[in-house]
């Protein structure tokens, strides 16, 4: 992780210095891209380990960034929003990011998001890596899910989620364990989140109709995935 190579999307000129000095100094490389219009193009080219995305940006947002930049690049997102907007969340993770802060942000509070983030990818490989119901095989040695052998389309925190999900099958799962282990932090009771996520999971699991309910929902706990009947 002390290697890792950070790209920060930023156009605020001192706020990307300060924000870059500080992760170098945790260990970080960091490059940094002030325009929006170029982001998409930033980001498949270097192949960063992991970027964050102002929301604000001039030439291109950083929803518009997330959409476009998805069906190329699955590496981690993490995205900075308005405090308080929580239109501008949802939306993020609707998107495509895997995390989001509000700004002004603490750099002790990012450095600890974007470590969480790094940490999910760099799991230790042990010895129950698959988990398998039926045709849906999801390997966490390689993060990877495939329903038949084809590779699904999803972002590493849609990975995650499915990962401790299915690696719970017939165990309802609270938002709490979810945001804890997912997010490293606590849940405060209105984070939607997680909400979304499953959501947006379940969209895709349901283009294959053997897998379309898969992720229950238990009514005042949380999800539950349904293992093979």
């Amino acid at each position: 992780m002390a290697e890792a190579r950070l790209l920060l999307v930023e156009d605020d000129e001192r706020l990307a210095s300060l924000t870059s000095e500080y992760l170098t100094q945790s260990g970080f490389e960091v490059a940094i891209e002030s325009r929006g219009d170029r982001a998409v193009d930033r980001i498949l080219a270097d192949d960063p380990d992991l970027v964050v995305l102002d929301l604000m940006l001039p030439g291109e947002d950083g929803l518009s960034i997330c959409r476009r930049v998805r069906p190329s690049w699955s590496g981690p997102i993490l995205m900075l929003t308005a405090r308080g907007e929580e239109i501008d969340q949802v939306l993020g993770l609707e998107m495509g990011a895997d995390d989001y802060v509000a700004k002004p942000v603490s750099p002790r509070l990012l450095l600890a998001r974007i470590r969480a983030l790094l940490r999910r990818k760099q799991t230790p490989v042990g010895d129950d890596e698959k988990v398998v119901v039926g045709s849906l095989v999801v390997d966490r040695s390689t993060r990877e899910a495939r329903i038949d052998g084809v590779a699904m389309d999803m972002t590493s925190a849609e990975f995650d989620l499915l990962w401790l999900l299915a690696s719970h099958a017939g165990k309802p799962l609270t938002r709490e364990e979810l945001i804890r282990h997912l997010r490293g932090i606590e849940y405060d009771g209105i984070d939607r989140s997680m909400d979304v996520r499953v959501s947006q999971l379940r969209r895709k699991l349901a283009q294959d109709p053997r897998h379309a309910d898969r992720i229950k929902t238990v009514r005042g706990v949380g999800y539950q995935f349904a293992p093979e009947s």
